[in-house]
């Protein structure tokens, strides 16, 4: 559901006693709950460092928003067992969705992540208006499916790189119409939900990172085969940004000299060799089994070179490309050159297939407005921020 992952202290959470900082406090909670859950009243109190009363009114009011759940524990003395909590999936919904040159897609997603509703439109490609009203109908018909629940917000996916002139919404491989759109506006206004709007890269990598191979390993980087190609690396389960939010465009670095020339100004780019744009066309003109060889020496390039730069536990690849093709393509680029990752002791393969598959991306998107809505932030610590979540309980 949120960036930050399961991994016992890894991410620092401290509650405040201060009476301002009460709606602070619910979040802090209720992602101790999320991290370490099923998890006591008394061992969040002692993680968070508030009361266990304090703790027991905040988890009142969470069991009131229907947000968590518990059972008693087997009673091991006298008196009531203690109680242990945990999410409740369907406390809440949160939707993600893609846009890409070839179409538009969108998930309903609870708490645990399962896509409990899905649709796609294909249209190559998405004109800015449509695509706002088609994703508002989209959002309607999501909601009669909540059952009642609270719908926290949307998140917006889309091909990066952002707010760099010569990549920016040019070429294939990006919205070319997109240019100059105020989509986190556009969208907030048309389905009247909290926006939040990230590259499809990043997205598709804290959807690995929260459901899929990043349950296993806390650092990676994440190869997204899109129509074009991009990457991300991930670090204690979040993924890197970079400072405008174009850390890993691995896509456009240059990798054959003098090679094709790319719609970014350079020559030779890895994604005009490596991508699904690249295979649509060139496998009709030399064949699928063609394209896999032209392809896979490159590739195997870049993973050698993704493992000197980041040093990560292992390269899962992943995306919109068909599972069969990815297969053949990663078998293809074995066996990899020796790089800082080619060690004995390895608990992990070099290379890893994407345990999300195609939904990494949706269900990323979806966790950006989780992210957004429950997970604690500063200025809620010092009570500068009101806290619209929690409007319904019984504590202002």
């Amino acid at each position: 559901m949120i960036a930050a992952k399961n991994r016992g202290d890894a991410m620092s959470l401290k509650g405040t006693n201060q009476e301002f900082g009460r709606p602070y406090n619910r979040r802090i909670v209720l992602e101790t709950i999320r991290q370490n859950g099923p998890i006591e009243r008394a061992e969040i109190a002692k993680r968070v460092g508030l009361t266990v009363q304090t703790v027991a009114n905040i988890i009142r009011e969470l069991e009131e928003l229907g947000l968590i759940s518990g059972e008693r524990t087997r009673k091991k003395s006298r008196g009531s067992p203690p109680m242990s909590l945990t999410l409740n999936p369907q406390g809440a919904y949160a939707i993600g969705v893609n846009v890409t040159p070839r179409g538009i897609e969108a998930a309903l997603v609870d708490l645990a992540g399962t896509i409990v509703a899905a649709k796609r439109i294909e249209t190559s490609p998405p004109a800015p208006e449509e695509s706002f009203r088609a994703i508002g109908k989209i959002v309607d018909n999501f909601r009669t499916k909540t059952m009642g629940r609270m719908l926290l917000g949307i998140g917006l996916a889309m091909p990066g790189p952002f707010d760099v002139e010569s990549m920016s919404f040019v070429g294939p491989t990006t919205l070319e119409s997109w240019r100059g759109i105020a989509v986190t506006q556009h969208l907030s206004e048309t389905t009247g939900l909290p926006t939040f709007v990230e590259g499809d890269t990043l997205a598709a990598a804290l959807g690995e990172s929260l459901y899929g191979v990043g349950r296993r390993v806390s650092d990676f980087y994440f190869l997204y085969f899109a129509v074009g190609l991009g990457g991300s690396m991930v670090r204690n389960g979040e993924p890197m940004r970079g400072i405008y939010g174009n850390a890993g465009e691995i896509g456009h670095v240059p990798i054959v000299p003098d090679g094709q020339p790319c719609s970014c100004g350079n020559k030779g780019c890895l994604e005009r060799y490596v991508s699904l744009e690249a295979y649509q066309r060139r496998a009709p003109v030399i064949g699928r089994a063609a394209w896999i060889a032209e392809a896979a020496p490159l590739l195997r390039n870049a993973i050698v070179a993704i493992e000197n730069l980041f040093d990560p536990e292992t390269v899962v690849i992943g995306g919109l490309i068909d599972d069969e093709l990815l297969s053949e393509l990663a078998a293809a680029a074995e066996p990899l050159p020796s790089s800082v990752a080619d060690r004995k002791e390895r608990s992990a393969p070099r290379i890893m297939r994407s345990a999300s598959g195609q939904d990494a991306v949706l269900r990323g998107a979806a966790s950006l407005a989780f992210s957004g809505a429950l997970s604690p932030r500063l200025g809620q610590a010092d009570g500068s921020e009101k806290d619209p979540l929690f409007a319904r309980s019984r504590v202002a």
